[in-house]
């Protein structure tokens, strides 16, 4: 029986996925061999040795100790793209609040008295007129799942679209519409930009991506929108340019202290992948993956181990994880030879100090292969399927 703890209240519609036969799932249990979470935090969780994967039902994975699982074999998987659309129509949504004043709007109407309500409401409303989206440039910094999903809804409504992003994939690229136009810098896109929609991980590199220098660059009365993490935008530098009028409104998912008071400020409560479609898509999307890698050892959408799918041959399969280092390929299969089984079909891939190895094999596993295996320097776990 696989033992599966949820960290979270995981989508019922994702854990139906797994059989309850030969999956045991609660949300407080002993050395599981599988966790489920959203945003409950890992840094502090202890890691038992029968711990095999983690699975964020999300994209972002800050709250997991990703080298402590790497150092003991634990893949981690997460779910990009599942959440995109609500994520896309949040933002969409969100520039258009800051360009027609809906929240200022919203906000005189129900502060208004009923005495004389339609006369205040008609001299009012000149206070709050706004502007359209069509003709305006939108400079999205990241181009992933969400990206271009953004990138393609903001060019059906008219708008400009420019992207920055040099780690774009294949993937990406086909779906952004021929209309988006990739700038080279990202000092460019700011610069062009009347909205800019931030789409990236907090990683040292985009810490602080947004500062007093690159705040100087964006045309007069500039929306800002982060939906990706706190810690991308320079709070301090850009309420400097609120309060002069340089940046109109600044938009965010993250909240962290009385900036949110602000008046050119609309906060929201981390809506991002608040909905009820994106967190069943999360769910299965990941309890597929770790399905996959439990029965088959493949390898799909994990953030600190490379993708290794191989289809099915022989009688039964190895899943080897190991460290990459020189001649580990070449042990297992020494080991595997040693005791006479014959292997089918092998598949090795690495990613950073970290590798996978898959061994078809022709007969049953002997027991002895998995125990001499783990006897081998640099092998993390071995697994018989």
């Amino acid at each position: 029986m696989i033992k599966v703890l949820t960290l979270n209240n995981i989508s019922s519609i994702g854990l139906n996925k797994l059989p309850r036969d030969n999956y045991k799932i609660s949300s407080k249990m002993s050395n599981p061999d599988v966790v489920l979470v959203r945003s409950a935090k890992m840094y502090d969780m202890e890691i038992n040795d029968n711990l095999k994967v983690v699975g964020r039902a999300g994209a972002g994975v800050n709250n997991i100790p990703l080298d402590k699982m790497s150092n003991k074999g634990v893949v981690v998987f997460n779910a990009p793209g599942a959440n995109a659309n609500a994520v896309k129509e949040l933002v969409i949504s969100s520039m258009l609040l800051a360009s027609r004043n809906i929240c200022q709007a919203w906000y005189y109407v129900n502060c208004l008295s009923l005495d004389n309500l339609k006369t205040a409401i008609e001299e009012g409303k000149k206070k709050y007129a706004g502007s359209e989206l069509p003709s305006k440039t939108l400079g999205i910094v990241g181009l992933g799942a969400i990206g271009v999903k953004i990138a393609n809804a903001a060019h059906a409504l008219g708008m400009n679209v420019i992207g920055f992003d040099p780690l774009i994939t294949i993937k990406s690229a086909w779906k952004l519409s021929s209309g988006v136009e990739q700038v080279l810098s990202i000092d460019e896109l700011f610069s062009r930009s009347n909205f800019v929609s931030f789409h990236v991980p907090l990683v040292e590199n985009t810490k602080n991506l947004l500062n007093k220098e690159r705040i100087a660059l964006l045309p007069e009365d500039a929306t800002i929108l982060n939906f990706a993490r706190d810690g991308i935008v320079n709070e301090e530098a850009l309420m400097i340019a609120l309060n002069n009028g340089k940046v109109k409104y600044y938009v965010t998912d993250f909240p962290i202290d009385d900036k949110k008071d602000h008046d050119r400020v609309i906060a929201l409560p981390h809506l991002g992948a608040s909905t009820v479609e994106a967190e069943d898509n999360c769910a299965i999307m990941v309890v597929n993956q770790i399905r996959d890698y439990l029965e088959n050892g493949n390898i799909t959408n994990s953030v600190n181990f490379p993708e290794v799918l191989m289809p099915r041959a022989g009688k039964n399969r190895l899943a080897i994880t190991h460290k990459n280092i020189p001649n580990m390929v070449g042990q297992i299969s020494t080991t595997i030879a040693d005791t006479s089984a014959n292997i089918i079909d092998m598949l090795n891939k690495s990613k950073n100090n970290i590798a996978y190895t898959l061994v078809d094999l022709e007969h049953e596993i002997p027991v002895s292969i998995v125990d001499n295996l783990k006897q081998v320097k640099g092998i993390l776990t071995v697994r018989g399927l």
